[in-house]
């Protein structure tokens, strides 16, 4: 039986990664964070000081980045060492959009994300999953919400982890930052495929968001 591929696009602070982490849930397939993935080389890169393009290409080699689920949750490995946690701070997030915009890192990590999708049903987020990684997806969604929306539901999330350690207003600057980066960079920006359903989540809780992006996976697949 053919592999069903799920791509969920969208910027920062849209929910993808809790979203998709749901759909994949609801639908039984394999659920494969990018974003994770991104993240992990970022966080080393800043453990390794390496700042340029080239100082990160340079370390590509000794890095190996893995998922694997523990009681249905994914886990971050690199080089062996679970960063699932230590990789979601905001520091580490706008490394990421950094290192993302690499031309070889880029490289480095599609071979596995397509080989994922290819031996098992997935639910796979990012920036450029229907556009670049998996352009034949059965089903493409653009998950968004207005960036004010997006820096609320963050600082909220922060705020239970870490109160204080960012303000509102610093949070919504870091938004608006992460989406010029991401739509403005020259590999693989961020933006909507042509065959991809818009959901916007604005106005949407999370229930609302989950069954939305549920309808449009079983108009599509007929499910």
């Amino acid at each position: 039986m053919k592999a069903i591929n799920i791509a969920v696009d969208g910027p920062s602070g849209a929910g993808k990664s809790t979203l998709a982490r749901r759909l994949a849930a609801r639908l039984h397939y394999i659920y494969v964070d990018t974003g994770a993935m991104y993240r992990a080389i970022a966080y080393h890169t800043l453990r390794c000081h390496a700042e340029t393009e080239e100082a990160v290409t340079a370390l590509l080699p000794v890095i190996h980045v893995s998922l694997k689920y523990e009681d249905g949750v994914q886990r971050v490995l690199l080089n062996g060492e679970d960063v699932s946690d230590v990789i979601r701070t905001p520091e580490v997030s706008m490394a990421a959009s950094r290192v993302s915009a690499i031309p070889a890192v880029r490289e480095f990590l599609l071979g596995m994300q397509r080989q994922l999708a290819a031996e098992q049903s997935v639910v796979m987020d990012g920036r450029d999953i229907g556009t670049v990684v998996l352009p034949d997806a059965q089903v493409k969604i653009f998950l968004t919400a207005s960036a004010e929306k997006r820096a609320e539901r963050r600082f909220l999330e922060l705020e239970q982890k870490q109160p204080g350690a960012q303000t509102y207003e610093e949070v919504l600057a870091d938004v608006i930052l992460r989406d010029k980066q991401d739509t403005e960079r020259e590999t693989a920006p961020l933006r909507q495929a042509d065959d991809a359903v818009l959901v916007d989540t604005t106005d949407a809780d999370l229930d609302q968001s989950e069954e939305m992006m549920l309808a449009v996976c079983r108009e599509k697949l007929g499910i």
